[in-house]
């Protein structure tokens, strides 16, 4: 027996146990607070960012082809890839806020009507985080 149901060997989870999604939108759940707010901002800049230099790299890795005698083989390819990830990472750190941004406000708009209001500090945004 489970905790869901009389299904034998199924396993799962009492009802007790989940918790209820909030009535309210899934962005004014996750953004309670300013702080919040900031950090929903960098999550998403992040996602975005290492998303798109993720594919981009891997994009570039499959135009050229493997060399005909200095190949690593399969190590070679794993330490590529965890390179690829540091790339995209720094890359995500110091250019991505350019064009996620103009992603951010439409996905969030009200975030970004926050934003404005803020005036000219909204100007240190545009600087590169560290």
């Amino acid at each position: 027996m489970n905790a869901i149901g009389n299904t034998p060997g199924v396993i799962g989870i009492s009802a007790s146990s989940v918790m209820p999604l909030p009535k309210k939108g899934l962005e004014t759940s996750l953004v309670n607070s300013r702080g919040s707010e900031t950090e929903l901002r960098e999550k998403f800049t992040q996602f975005v960012g290492e998303t798109f230099y993720g594919q981009m790299l891997k994009a570039m890795r499959s135009t050229v082809g493997k060399p005909a005698y200095f190949h690593g083989g399969r190590a070679e390819e794993v330490f590529q890839s965890q390179l690829d990830q540091t790339m995209a990472e720094n890359l995500t750190k110091t250019t991505a806020s350019k064009f996620s941004e103009p992603m951010f406000e439409r996905q969030f708009p009200r975030f970004a009507k926050s934003a404005e209001v803020a005036g000219d500090f909204g100007q240190l945004n545009l600087l590169p985080r560290r």
